[in-house]
This record gives structure tokens, C-alpha cells and sequence, in this order.
């Protein structure tokens, strides 16, 4: 069951987006060589209590951390550690938050220093597949437009969407109804309507959309060690258009639309 929420509802979950959109502006630009993806998880952390929320993520499940920082052909569910960022690098972050009982939840990928055209380009092919997707998020659009969008754009710039995780639901949990495959037949699923809120999370690989899940029980990596891209954001389905509650200041949103 899909759960609509109320405009009241819909605007505690842009509070908790805006403090995650903060935080990852600030996680995004402490990505350097040398930083460990445990410093990292300790600044989001210390930055989202001190802005009066929660770290959805610590304790879910018996995660332990604040934080998902996933390098390379890590695909999702980073647990951060000693693993020191190198020149070269692409790394995963994805945050939740969690304030006043409502939850946003939303992710980049970064890339560190100079990157190759191909890397570069499973970033922006993977940004503009989240941003299709949100195209779609308007009353009377069926969940499979989303997740067509998604795949639309992938496919075309030449990389696989993983098949095997999915966007859902979110608010008054972070995990809720309905499960959003990023692939899928448009015109098909429920109808949106105006209070549901949803994570759309685009998760692409540079080769095959095969993933295995590692012996720690929670990252993810391509079978074929190709790079991975993760980017996501919470969006509420308004009468007047889709609804960001996770959009960072400084994304440059008109240049990532389109990109093949």
C-alpha cells in the first residue's frame, strides 16, 4: 500500500531534506586523497545531529554507521572504515536523515581529481537518469514512466541498470510502498497521485547489471569489477509538478538534463 502523505507531512520531509542536502554538499566536498570514508561518516554525522536530526542509517538493521560510502565497483551500502580515497577514485555516499519522525533520503557519487571521458560520462548518463525519472513524477503518471525513464537514459549512453535493487517509498520510514525499479515498461503500475513520496535512486554500472553482496552482509559490488554510479533523490508528487525535497544548492540541473 502506497501511503499519500498530507502537505504537513510532505514539509517535515523537506526539512529533513534540506539538512541531508546540506550535508552531503559538505560530504562532497571533503572527498579528497588521503580522507577515510570513516572521516567521512564521522563529519555527516557530527553535521546532521548538529542540525537537530538523526542519522537514519546508524543502527538500521544493525548498520553501523551513519553513512554508505561505496568506492568504485562498489555499487551501495558502503560500511565506511579505513579505506583511504585515492586520485582516480569514484566514491558513493548515501545519506538519511531522519527529523521530527520523517525521513529523507538521497545520494552522489563523486569523482576524485581527473577521471577518464568514460567515467565521467557514467556520471552524467547516471544524473540524468535520476532527473528523467523526477520528469515523471506528476499526478496521473504510472510508476513504470519512472522507472522507464530511468532505463531510457542508460541504456542509451551504453551502461546496465542494476536490476536487483530498487528506489521506494519514503517518509515516515525510510524504507516504504511501493519498490521502484529503475527498468521497466512505461504506462504500467499504480497512478501517481498527489502526497506520495518517493526515492528514486538510479544505481548503473559502466559493464553488467550483475551484483554480488560481499561477506561483511551489506556491500554490494559488480561481478565484473566495472564502476558503479548511485545517485538519488526524495521527491513528493505535487499537482503543481514534482517536488525535490532533497536538491542541493549547488547542483546544475539544466546541464545534467538530456545527457546520452
Amino acid at each position: 500500500m502506497i501511503v499519500r502523505k498530507s502537505k504537513k507531512e510532505v514539509a517535515k520531509i523537506a526539512a529533513a531534506g534540506r539538512v541531508l542536502a546540506g550535508c552531503l554538499e559538505m560530504l562532497a566536498d571533503a572527498v579528497a586523497p588521503g580522507v577515510t570514508t570513516k572521516a567521512l561518516d564521522d563529519r555527516a554525522e557530527e553535521y546532521i545531529r548538529s542540525h537537530g536530526g538523526v542519522p537514519t542509517f546508524l543502527g538500521y538493521r544493525g548498520f553501523p554507521a551513519s553513512i554508505c560510502a561505496s568506492p568504485n565497483d562498489m555499487v551501495v551500502h558502503g560500511i565506511p572504515g579505513k579505506y583511504t580515497i585515492v586520485e582516480g577514485d569514484v566514491v558513493s555516499l548515501d545519506v538519511g536523515v531522519t527529523l521530527d519522525g520523517y525521513v529523507a533520503d538521497s545520494a552522489l557519487t563523486v569523482a576524485v581529481g581527473d577521471v577518464d571521458d568514460r567515467t565521467e560520462h557514467l556520471l552524467e548518463a547516471t544524473r540524468a537518469s535520476l532527473e528523467a525519472a523526477i520528469e515523471q513524477c506528476r499526478v496521473g503518471s504510472r510508476l513504470g514512466d519512472v522507472s522507464h525513464a530511468v532505463q531510457a537514459v542508460v541504456e542509451a549512453a551504453g551502461f546496465s541498470v542494476v536490476r536487483s535493487l530498487v528506489g521506494h517509498g519514503v517518509g515516515k520510514t525510510m524504507h516504504e510502498d511501493p519498490q521502484i525499479p529503475n527498468y521497466g515498461e512505461p504506462g504500467r503500475g499504480p497512478v501517481l497521485e498527489e502526497g506520495m513520496v518517493f526515492a528514486i535512486e538510479p544505481m548503473v554500472n559502466v559493464g553488467g547489471f550483475d551484483v554480488y553482496i560481499a561477506a561483511d552482509g551489506w556491500a554490494i559490488f559488480t561481478v565484473d569489477g566495472s564502476l558503479s554510479a548511485h545517485f538519488e533523490h526524495t521527491v513528493a508528487i505535487a499537482t503543481t509538478g514534482p517536488q525535490v525535497l532533497t536538491r542541493r544548492t549547488n547542483e546544475n540541473v539544466a546541464a545534467r538534463r538530456g545527457v546520452m
